[in-house]
């Protein structure tokens, strides 16, 4: 029996990295095959009633002595014209491989939900205690916090960068990573896997999303600045159906924010295991040292992101400097690091 379902988690696996695959591939052609596709065009081209620009519009405002006195109050003219961005899309509505890609996206995530059960029931414990269980745990976290806020707002343009680096976690998985279904090393035979593991797992998908968010804030505030340059730029046909990079950087640091405390949790939670395992709360392991680093930098990009002075595209430097160190806390320390953590290896 344990093989059955072991058999049929893997072809749950297999399922799910198919449709996000497809599903990476629908985002991918509403971006490209949209009709409202924005060409790079120089400012001076375009007509003015299209640009955002700043008016003025003079207001009668009653003074003291009972006159009125003429005061210019700046607004924005909204964009128009053939070059505006179009709306973004959520769950429904867009164009027909953007629908594709949402359906696409949910069933998948069927498929990987069913692929965990199973495991869970090929192994006889939860579907989290070797690399390739938890990459996949991780991938389904970030699919997950990506629909959830598909739901709740029109973020369909992350589609394709949150599928990408999730079909490449998964096809890393599947291949480098994988491991039979199988009991759990004695050193994780504990219940504690089932509160530390579980807190890493979701910050650590979630900030994948937020990692999406702050790279597409980056693209868009370097499109904006030369767009107020004159200056054309090569991804003007991507950022145009992005947001504002307003939008995209208070998105990135509101999801980084709710992860970070999870991801605090966690570690708090892995001294108090490593106490009862190995007699210490702390002693610089370098799973234990990447944590505390990644958590240290997380902690500055939420600082610098609320401090005025480095708010934007320093923040957000910040903010993928953070996720790489999350990246190598996971591969870099459990591959090519030799520390207690080593169990969690290939």
């Amino acid at each position: 029996m344990n093989q059955t379902w072991g058999h049929l988690s893997d072809q749950f696996f297999l399922g799910a990295v198919v449709l996000y695959a497809v599903a990476l591939l629908g985002y991918a052609a509403e971006f490209a095959f949209r009709r409202d596709t924005v060409r790079p065009v120089r400012r001076a081209a375009v007509p003015a009633q299209a640009q955002p620009v700043q008016a003025a519009a003079k207001v009668l405002v009653t003074a003291g002595g009972g006159g009125t006195v003429e005061v210019e109050t700046p607004f924005a003219v909204a964009p128009g014209g053939p070059d505006a961005p179009p709306p973004t899309r959520g769950v429904s509505g867009g164009s027909l491989p953007g629908r594709m890609a949402v359906a696409a996206t949910f069933v998948g995530w069927g498929f990987h939900v069913a692929c965990m059960v199973t495991r869970a029931l090929a192994a006889h414990r939860v579907p989290w205690g070797n690399m390739y269980e938890f990459a996949t745990m991780i991938a389904l976290v970030a699919v997950t916090a990506y629909l959830v806020l598909l739901i709740r707002q029109p973020v369909r343009y992350l589609g394709a960068f949150v599928m990408l680096p999730v079909v490449c976690y998964l096809g890393l998985a599947g291949t480098v990573l994988y491991a039979q279904a199988g009991p759990l090393v004695p050193a994780l035979n504990s219940y504690w896997i089932k509160i530390h593991v579980v807190a890493a797992i979701l910050a650590s998908g979630t900030f994948i999303v937020s990692a999406v968010s702050t790279g597409l804030y980056l693209v868009k505030e370097r499109a904006e600045r030369r767009a107020a340059a004159g200056l054309t730029t090569r991804t003007a046909a991507v950022t145009a159906w992005l947001p504002d990079s307003a939008a995209l950087d208070r998105n990135s640091y509101r999801v980084a924010a709710f992860a970070f405390p999870i991801w605090t949790f966690a570690i708090i939670a892995g001294a108090i295991w490593a106490e009862a395992a190995w007699g210490r709360y702390w002693g610089w392991d370098p799973k234990e040292t990447w944590s505390f680093i990644t958590w240290v930098v997380y902690a500055g990009y939420l600082h610098a992101r609320a401090t005025a002075g480095w708010k934007g595209r320093k923040a957000a430097l910040i903010g993928l400097l953070a996720f790489g160190c999350l990246i190598f806390d996971f591969f870099g320390v459990n591959m090519w690091i030799t520390g207690l953590h080593s169990y969690a290896g290939l």
